[in-house]
């Protein structure tokens, strides 16, 4: 029995969670697992009705959640950041979900922008290191609002963070077991401090594993080479703002928002798994929003909590669903309803 948290969210977050949901339960029925889903109502109107973002209670009663499963966060009358600080960053650092993962996968029948690229080329993973960096919030304001103001952003990394961050890309990479190679993505030549420390710290963890091989590419080099050559990568890990930004190039050579998924890990406590595309408040409620992501983001959940054949076989009854049915990944262009999509996904389950 696993328990599960679940943050619907905001605008089409429900209806995508709904799908997620479902296939869940289809897939726990036929692996004869059992999982009992607590939801909480935490997003934009809870916090326009009570002006509560996310109480400490709530985050103590996580604590004792195997998996959180989250949907989009974002309402268009909160002002941009309130939410994503107060529930997506608060329950990343508060959890320790110190890495953020990022498959980048390219299904069969999924377009990609990417000439004479296909699912052989584009199957890469992005670690990203998900609590230090630029994110920490280091820094502060002097003489604001004047033209003598000064802004400082301090990127804070340390030796612990880097290691375990470097350590579980390695780890995954063996695990994974594809082209055994980990990229080191960085820009040593102009961040001397910050990334002369995830270097040294790559090349000595690194050697602890010989059958997997190490390379480096400046961020600028990698974002080149992620639309030339996808092929070439295989585990990407990174810091957390340079982790930010070319996880959204991945998700547009992978087909786009709609099927990009994402995990927030602590590989010793409670992790958390989200589609990564916005709420899109204009179609909720339409019943034409897509749910893959969030589908896939529930086959992540599963193989955190060891259910990998129950993942696999999500896994592929997605890539069944993208080969056969889909005509689009668009909202409204699938060529069927977010019902019927989950419905689809199910239905190649069994």
């Amino acid at each position: 029995m696993y328990k599960i948290a679940v943050i619907p969210g905001d605008g089409t977050g429900p209806e995508q969670i709904r799908e997620g949901i479902k296939v869940l339960t289809a897939v726990a029925e036929l692996e004869g697992f059992k999982f009992e889903a607590l939801t909480y109502d935490f997003g934009g109107d809870r916090y326009l009705r009570t002006g509560e973002i996310l109480p400490d209670s709530a985050l103590e009663e996580f604590r004792g959640f195997n998996a959180i499963y989250l949907g989009a966060i974002g309402h268009p009358q909160v002002k941009p950041g309130i939410l994503e600080k107060g529930i997506l960053l608060r329950l990343r650092f508060e959890l320790d979900q110190y890495v953020n993962l990022r498959p980048v996968k390219l299904y069969p029948g999924v377009e990609t922008p990417l000439k004479d690229k296909g699912p052989e080329e584009i199957d890469f993973v992005v670690v990203r290191e998900n609590t230090e960096g630029l994110y920490c919030g280091a820094g502060g304001v002097l003489k604001r609002g004047s033209r003598d103001e000064v802004a400082v952003q301090s990127s804070i990394n340390t030796y612990k963070g880097v290691e375990r961050c470097v350590r579980y890309a390695f780890d995954y990479c063996r695990e994974r077991n594809k082209r055994r190679k980990v990229t080191l993505c960085g820009k040593t030549n102009v961040l001397t401090y910050a990334f002369d420390l995830w270097e040294r710290v790559f090349h000595d963890v690194g050697k602890e594993y010989p059958d997997v091989e190490r390379d480096y590419a400046h961020v600028d080099a990698t974002c080149m080479w992620m639309v030339k050559n996808p092929e070439w990568f295989d585990v990407i890990v990174t810091d957390n703002m340079f982790g930010d930004i070319i996880t959204d190039l991945g998700a547009m050579i992978q087909g786009g928002m709609g099927i990009a998924a994402g995990g927030n890990i602590n590989p010793e406590g409670v992790s958390m798994f989200e589609p990564i595309g916005g709420s899109a408040p204009k179609y909720t409620g339409q019943n034409v929003i897509n749910p893959l992501a969030a589908i896939c983001a529930g086959s992540m959940l599963l193989e955190q909590l060891g259910e990998k054949r129950a993942a696999s076989m999500v896994d592929k009854a997605v890539e069944q669903v993208c080969a056969k049915h889909l005509k689009s990944l668009a909202a409204g262009r699938m060529g069927y309803s977010t019902g019927e999509v989950g419905d689809l996904v199910v239905r190649y389950l069994r």
